[in-house]
């Protein structure tokens, strides 16, 4: 069993069954209007040293393992972790430089947290990063690709579950389009679970497919 909860923006937070906290592109809250993340890390991945993703310093446990635009592979306690290199634009990087897509693997769950990704992504990601249960993804636009772009990713790496991320709410003071318009494009064979909270829980053995988890921002 694995809890997710999510912080607001692009910041999410794991927990294992053994305990271990991974947490995803920390901010820092006020520079972005919303509430801080309240957790201790034992694993912070930061995909790229934007202000409102590498904030480690208000998540991270002094013992934590931070890994900054990472490309590889590595495993730390329960967790394997592999770091794939994707852009910020669809320029491969000219105009807002590079990031690196997370394939985090706890429980023998799969996450993907593709960071502020901005292009449509080929068979080269869909081979690399292979069957995935878990998929957080942007939809907001302007800084990454936009709803009709984020479907067309969803389409070539076929997820059991989306987790949208990287969307206008409620305080946040960044120019990003609301979840509703990716919502609206959402194929007939998908379907949509508003989540009153900021968390949720997922187990192997009983992953649905093809569900949106619209989750709730923290209060």
């Amino acid at each position: 069993m694995v809890v997710v909860r999510w912080h607001g923006h692009a910041c999410f937070e794991i927990v294992t069954s053994k305990g271990t906290v991974i947490v995803l592109d920390p901010h820092d809250g006020y520079s972005i209007g919303l509430k801080p993340p309240r957790v201790q890390a034992d694993i912070v991945l930061i995909t790229h040293e934007h202000f409102d993703h590498n904030a480690y310093a208000v998540v991270a446990k002094p013992s934590a393992t931070v890994l900054s635009m990472f490309v590889g592979e590595k495993a730390v306690n329960d967790v394997m972790i592999k770091g794939f290199e994707a852009y910020h634009d669809r320029e491969k990087g000219k105009r807002r430089g590079r990031v690196s897509i997370y394939k985090v693997y706890a429980d023998n769950i799969s996450f993907v947290h593709l960071g502020d990704l901005g292009h449509e992504l080929d068979n080269t990601y869909k081979n690399v990063l292979g069957d995935i249960d878990v998929l957080m993804i942007p939809v907001g636009g302007t800084y990454t690709i936009d709803p009709k772009s984020a479907w067309n990713v969803i389409e070539l790496l076929t997820p059991k579950v989306v987790i949208p991320m990287h969307y206008w709410v409620k305080g946040l003071n960044l120019p990003l389009k609301a979840v509703d318009e990716f919502l609206s494009l959402k194929p007939d064979d998908w379907s949509v679970n508003m989540i009153e909270s900021n968390q949720i829980v997922i187990e192997r053995s009983s992953i649905p497919n093809k569900v949106i988890y619209v989750m709730s921002p923290p209060t």
